[in-house]
């Protein structure tokens, strides 16, 4: 049985990994905290886990904590580097789904993040948690940082292009696309519906927190260093990411052989579906599930490869991908607990 301990569970992330381990018969969910929420049932915050997750939230209390197996932080960025160091010491693994150990350079995420990194020791002790790239390390690990939603969308689309070395590094382009749920479950004012509803609005456009990480991964895919021009938007819809990725080719382009690069490099990926070629993927053939669908396209007339990457951003872009983490860490199916279908309609 694996005692799992989850920190800041009220939010959107915080009740998917809720709802993905409460009906396992090898995980207990012993610990759920909350500051603002303490001896306040988790059900009746989450009325969907009713009868399935009923203890309290309690304060995030170390000593409670170590006696997990595992803590996944599901929490704003600047948390788990606060608190991972005193759980690692007394034996517990740490899934952190936040920022905060995602990038290797300290300096890089200082700049992003805009204050001092409270752990700076730990930053290369963590592995990032892309199991299709790190599975080896995830197995061994100590401390996990999960990737981003847009990470994730982005690199698994990148990553067979820039592998075989078919593309330019320097030209990369991702048009992301977003579900509201990406913002959080805080109140602000361009989540709610008057304001989200019936629009679609691109942010970040000067530069976005998630684009040193997803060059960090692009740069390990192709051995050298890469150009993203990456701009996210904001579409009215609760769930999902949709990435649009332009590559410019070095060389001769044949269809075939760059469907079958894809069908190659992902046929031993339980949670990567490459479609057939000249598929179109929607966000709502993963919504709920944990699997990442992939179609590839060479345009001849312009010389571009277009790749469309779309997940589930509380799934195989949050919770899943954490779920799947744990699963290969502690020896367990990969796909336990995940291998449920999307939801239709």
């Amino acid at each position: 049985m694996i005692k799992v301990g989850i920190v800041g569970a009220t939010g959107y992330t915080g009740v998917e990994l809720l709802r993905l381990l409460a009906p396992r018969k090898d995980v207990s969910i012993d610990v759920v905290t909350s500051r603002e929420m303490e001896g306040t049932p988790v059900s009746a915050l989450f009325p969907n886990l009713r009868g399935h997750v009923d203890i309290p939230f309690t304060v995030p209390d170390d000593e409670v904590l170590s006696r997990c197996d595992v803590v996944f932080f599901a929490t704003p960025h600047n948390v788990a580097m606060k608190s991972a160091r005193t759980l690692i010491e007394r034996g517990v693994r740490v899934i952190d789904l936040s920022a905060d150990f995602r990038l290797k350079d300290r300096a890089e995420w200082e700049h992003w993040y805009k204050e001092e990194h409270q752990s700076p020791e730990l930053i290369d002790l963590a592995v990032y948690g892309l199991p299709e790239v790190n599975r080896a390390k995830i197995r061994e690990a100590t401390l996990i940082a999960v990737p981003g939603c847009y990470p994730t969308a982005v690199q698994l689309g990148f990553i067979p292009l820039l592998e075989a070395g078919l593309v330019d590094p320097t030209r990369l382009i991702a048009d992301a696309k977003s579900g509201v749920s990406g913002a959080g479950r805080k109140a602000a004012v361009g989540s709610l519906l008057s304001e989200a509803s019936e629009s679609l609005n691109a942010y970040g456009v000067a530069g976005h927190r998630h684009l040193p990480e997803i060059s960090q991964g692009l740069r390990q895919a192709a051995g050298g260093n890469v150009g993203l021009t990456f701009i996210p938007h904001l579409t009215p819809m609760i769930r999902g990411i949709h990435a649009t990725l332009y590559a410019t080719p070095v060389g001769e382009v044949d269809p075939k052989a760059l469907q079958a690069l894809y069908e190659k490099r992902y046929a031993d990926e339980p949670f990567v579906d490459v479609m057939p070629a000249g598929s179109q993927p929607a966000t709502r053939n993963v919504r709920g599930s944990n699997r990442c669908q992939i179609a590839v396209h060479y345009l001849k007339a312009s010389n571009t490869i277009v790749v469309l990457s779309v997940i589930d951003n509380l799934v195989k872009g949050a919770a899943g991908q954490a779920v799947q983490n744990m699963n290969i860490l502690f020896g367990c199916e990969e796909t336990a607990g995940l291998d449920g279908i999307a939801l239709l309609p």
